[in-house]
């Protein structure tokens, strides 16, 4: 019986919780990359490589720790130490921040060199999906 309610009590928790969208990494139609890995990806948002531009968003968006943490492997606290150290260093710049996820897709479709993640459900023409994590 004992069971049953811990069972109970961890599904009620578990429904409870809030749903997290499904991110997806775009980029403007035009780009060459039709898709990229998970590692390649996580080079642009950790100031690995500057191949592209890499645009984020809002530090309190939940797509946004959603994104880190499926494709870095790390936490916003991570990220932001990892950042502040290479730009301290002057090896990077920040990624651009863009206001939410429609302000993402206006960056990226007017930037053939940006790449930025947003929800899946807010895909449409304007940009290309090139890795869903």
């Amino acid at each position: 019986m004992k069971q049953l309610i811990k069972t109970g009590l961890a599904a009620a928790l578990f429904l409870a919780l809030p749903a997290m969208a499904d991110v997806v990494v775009v980029v403007n139609p035009k780009a060459a990359e039709a898709s990229m890995t998970k590692d390649q990806v996580a080079q642009f948002f950790l100031g690995k490589s500057s191949a592209m531009s890499p645009i984020d968003q809002p530090e309190s968006a939940p797509v946004r720790a959603e994104f880190y943490k499926k494709v870095t492997d790390k936490d916003a606290s991570q990220v932001k130490a990892l950042w502040s150290k290479l730009v301290f260093t002057g090896k990077a710049t920040m990624p651009k921040e863009a206001a939410d996820s429609a302000a993402v897709k206006k960056m990226v479709a007017s930037d053939p060199k940006a790449i930025g993640y947003i929800e899946k459900s807010a895909v449409d023409a304007s940009v290309k999906v090139i890795y869903t994590p």
